[in-house]
């Protein structure tokens, strides 16, 4: 079974390698290929690049590292670097990517393409809750728990799963699983004005949260998976 691994946050980001970790503890003979970007492109959307050249380095036998965004990361795995992959899998994101933020995510972007040429994939995000840090070890297992029962599901075509993680401390319980739908609420916008400029200060934490959406049972401290359609 083959894995594309992918991310926005860059190829050296520490979601990208508990994303690793993670598909390494099913132990399923898997075969693993990280197609990344080289820098951080969050919030980068479906962004490719189509009018330039694409610098790529082969780190390793299973790593390449990409000048481009995300979505060219995808399209450059499944014509040179992998062709059939069983899943691409994106991740695990620094930030939240919950309701109408899957139409600003990189993150989501690549399994977005992926679904787009016919391949199950998978979003994988932890949202922020300051002032805590993520507990990647952690989200390792989490990912690796909820990957086990994901890649059991016959897939659908034209869709794609979007998994976020809540933020808890340390000394709360488990968080449930739940399958919900995205939220449709807009993010905040406000923005702080300096002369000519406008500084962008919606705080995320403060979105809408209608009750039982992604964002909402995210926020609520349980784990939100939701099933998106091209």
């Amino acid at each position: 079974m083959t894995f594309i691994l992918t991310n926005d946050d860059g190829i050296d980001a520490p979601g990208i390698k508990a994303l690793f970790n993670a598909v390494k503890n099913l132990n399923i003979n898997e075969n693993i290929v990280i197609v990344a970007p080289q820098e951080e492109l969050s919030g980068c959307g479906h962004k490719v690049t189509t009018h330039q050249p694409i610098h790529v380095q082969k780190r390793s036998e299973f790593e390449y590292t990409i000048a481009g965004t995300p979505a060219d990361c995808v399209r450059l795995a499944l014509t040179h670097f992998s062709p059939a992959p069983k899943f691409v899998l994106s991740g695990i994101n620094a930030g939240g990517n919950l309701g109408v933020d899957v139409y600003l995510s990189g993150t989501i972007a690549a399994v977005r393409e992926a679904t787009i040429h016919g391949i199950s994939a998978i979003a994988f995000s932890h949202w922020i809750k300051k002032p805590l840090a993520i507990d990647w070890h952690l989200a390792t297992q989490w990912t690796t728990r909820i990957l086990a029962e994901l890649i059991k599901i016959p897939p659908t075509p034209g869709t794609f799963w979007n998994v976020n993680f809540t933020h808890l401390q340390a000394d709360l319980p488990e968080p449930k699983i739940i399958f919900c739908q995205p939220s449709t609420q807009p993010l905040p916008v406000k923005y702080r004005i300096e002369g000519d400029n406008f500084h962008y200060i919606g705080e995320y934490g403060k979105r809408d949260r209608a009750p039982g959406t992604d964002v909402d049972v995210c926020f609520s401290g349980n784990i939100a998976i939701s099933q998106i359609s091209l």
